[in-house]
């Protein structure tokens, strides 16, 4: 069975900073112009139905070198979806991928939430989670919390979530590129998984 992944070896100074939820046009297409004016990799992590509906944008990010995952068709909670469907949905999602030419292992439950039947099935996956949540899509949350927050949780390997999704634009806006400068200013360097 596959163990799901929550921080990187963390013997030099590298993070690993992911976007779950797109690709969306005008955001993802923003995240990107942020991580090419600082020469930053991440790993986007797609939902199925934004790649059908935006395959350029997928193919934006892989032509900027950054890695891919899978992070379902629907969006799915696997705690509240039978272990068939849920199978089905991450198959639907490689399929989508494929038809673009891309092939990956990388895997991320939506909200973090697996049931043990589901991952038992999904050996042939790297499961990965994160270490740091940024919390952006709190819209309730002020968004110089969501950036001190997620400076202060982050340590070298760290896995680091934001999200390409409307309801986080307000906060990842102002919280991803500052993030971003504070630990480039450090030393860190951004790698994708």
């Amino acid at each position: 069975m596959p163990s799901r992944i929550w921080q990187m070896p963390n013997d030099q100074d590298k993070l690993y900073l992911t976007l779950d939820d797109g690709p969306i046009p005008g955001l993802t297409d923003w995240v990107l112009d942020v991580l090419k004016e600082r020469g930053v990799k991440a790993t986007f992590f797609c939902v199925g139905q934004n790649i059908k509906r935006h395959p350029q944008l997928l193919e934006r990010i892989l032509i900027e070198q950054h890695t891919v995952g899978n992070h379902t068709f629907n969006h799915l909670n696997g705690f509240e979806t039978p272990k068939d469907i849920y199978l089905t949905n991450v198959e639907i999602t490689d399929n989508a991928l494929a038809d673009l030419g891309v092939n990956t292992d990388l895997f991320r439950p939506p909200y973090g939430r697996l049931k043990y039947s589901q991952r038992k099935e999904l050996g042939h996956k790297r499961i990965v989670m994160w270490d740091v949540l940024s919390k952006d899509y709190l819209q309730t949350l002020p968004e110089e919390e969501v950036l001190t927050e997620t400076v202060k949780a982050t340590e070298p390997g760290s896995i680091i979530v934001f999200h390409d999704n409307w309801k986080a634009e307000k906060n990842m806006k102002y919280a991803l590129p500052r993030f971003v400068d504070h630990f480039l200013n450090k030393g860190f360097k951004f790698e994708s998984l």
